[in-house]
């Protein structure tokens, strides 16, 4: 792996493991209550994660994606009503699957699937595009998860920065 690509995945791995560091420890209550008006929940925030990894590495690097073991509407945006154990696993999966993708796939190739819109609104025309979206995406909610800990239990600056 080029330096480059070390680097993207470093800064990835980072964000990744800042948002499982702010929600360790919490039990399940404190991970399937929502604290702020919109309704989210922590535990709906990872899940959305692994979502968003499975969408832009499986359905947009490589244009395939496999099924879900469960359907993507049987809850409110941002939430779920699956365990922590079955999220988080989900989670990690996602991840794992996500660096074997960026792992065998130069930074210039341009994605297999296509995000739909107006192309003005994500910059995907490579691996590249994708790879920072996903280090953009994981450090804004984990940012989100940061205030949901401190308003939780007081604690703050939980994750590897």
């Amino acid at each position: 792996m080029d330096g480059e690509k070390r680097m993207l995945l470093r800064y990835l791995h980072a964000q990744r493991a800042a948002v499982l560091a702010i929600l360790e420890e919490l039990g399940e209550p404190a991970l399937t209550t929502p604290l702020l008006p919109s309704g989210w929940t922590p535990l709906g925030m990872v899940e959305h994660l692994g979502y968003a990894e499975r969408y832009w590495f499986q359905e947009i690097v490589t244009g395939t994606a496999g099924l879900l073991a469960w359907p993507d509407d049987d809850h409110a945006p941002l939430t779920t009503p699956r365990s922590p154990d079955v999220v988080f696993a989900f989670y990690r999966e996602q991840c794992r699957r996500s660096d074997e993708i960026f792992a065998a796939t130069p930074l210039a190739t341009p994605p297999a699937g296509r995000h739909p819109g107006p192309p003005e609104e994500e910059e995907v025309a490579d691996l590249r595009g994708v790879v920072l979206h996903m280090i953009e995406e994981t450090a804004r909610h984990a940012g989100q998860l940061d205030v949901v800990r401190e308003l939780l239990d007081g604690r703050t600056g939980l994750g590897p920065r």
